[in-house]
């Protein structure tokens, strides 16, 4: 089994920073595209949810997603995550969707006083 020297790793990394100050080296970076608020209704309809249904599923009020359709607004943290997500695997947040969707519970009906007076 090969141990990992996290101080040697950490020692190395710092030289590679050195030597990117001194622009001896180009360090690696990645880009990924985040979606803007002007992707978020081709999301919404790609999932096939409602504006309602697209709100609740991202855990936002209905005015904040229609401001985000309008680009009144832009999503920011991990909302922009889950839209990046959407956007990249529609088919596993729709099961997603559909599991929470199946499996919470209904409202619950809570009697009213008149009911609970008439039971009693």
């Amino acid at each position: 089994m090969n141990k990992r020297n996290i101080g040697k790793e950490i020692i190395a990394g710092l030289e590679e920073l050195k030597a990117w100050r001194r622009g001896e080296v180009k360090l690696k970076t990645h880009v990924v595209d985040m979606p803007t608020a002007a992707d978020v209704p081709a999301i919404r309809k790609e999932l096939g949810l409602s504006q309602p249904e697209f709100a609740g599923f991202m855990g936002v009020s209905l005015g904040t997603l229609r401001n985000w359709e309008q680009a009144r607004r832009e999503p920011h943290g991990p909302a922009r995550a889950l839209l990046l997500v959407a956007s990249k695997q529609p088919a596993a947040v729709r099961a997603a969707f559909n599991a929470a969707h199946s499996t919470a519970p209904g409202p619950k009906r809570v009697p009213s006083r008149a009911r609970a007076r008439k039971a009693a």
